[in-house]
């Protein structure tokens, strides 16, 4: 393999997938949860958005034709999923039940909006479906793509696990004002990912 590809590969996946950006988000989205909860929720987060984007990598294209799902409507389907998630850090609906009360035991972030669509998202789907096209003929490329790929999940749950210090570092006060500033950092985000899919339609230029 070509090492300049495995760089360039590997630093986009790291640009889309964003770990740092997504130490933040976690806090917020674990709020209230003990460090051994969220160590879990962090370890299956990682292991289900690995699983989701090897299988995009290996047959993305393929499966989304197949069930007639265009990459442009996988976008707008982020989007809105992600703007619901969006909706709830901004009014603290996640955070209903205060101090003195019992949190939800409900409570599963992991699957959605952790593995997907704020790691395994439209855009990082996307990058391993290209990458794996990139990778060349036979299987070698394919792998190398694959071990970037878990090497970005280890580094993922790395910075995940850095979420406790950094929680105590910003205090209640500073972890709501975040909590309130993400929220609107992904309503817009969530809107770009509908209108890149939007564009992607070819609805509008």
């Amino acid at each position: 393999m070509d090492s300049a590809f495995l760089i360039t590969a590997f630093a986009t996946l790291f640009v889309v997938i964003d770990p740092p950006g997504l130490v933040p988000l976690f806090i917020a989205l674990t709020q209230g949860m003990d460090a051994e909860h969220r160590r879990r929720m962090a370890r299956r987060a990682c292991i289900i958005a690995a699983i989701l984007l090897t299988l995009f990598g290996l047959m993305g294209e393929a499966l989304l034709g197949f069930i007639g799902i265009s990459m442009p409507a996988f976008r707008i389907a982020g989007g809105i999923l992600l703007f619901l998630t969006a909706l709830d850090m901004l009014f603290e609906r996640r955070t209903q039940r205060r101090e003195g009360q019992q949190a939800d035991p409900d409570h599963d972030p992991s699957v959605f909006p952790l593995a997907t669509p704020l790691i395994a998202g439209p855009g990082a789907i996307a990058t391993m479906i290209l990458l794996v096209g990139q990778s060349g003929p036979g299987w070698g490329g394919t792998l190398a793509v694959l071990g970037l790929l878990m090497a970005m999940m280890v580094a993922t749950y790395l910075f995940l696990l850095a979420s406790p210090p950094l929680e105590r570092l910003l205090g209640r006060t500073g972890t709501i004002v975040i909590t309130r500033l993400l929220g609107m950092l992904l309503a817009a985000l969530s809107v770009q990912f509908v209108i890149d899919g939007v564009k992607g339609t070819g609805l509008i230029g």
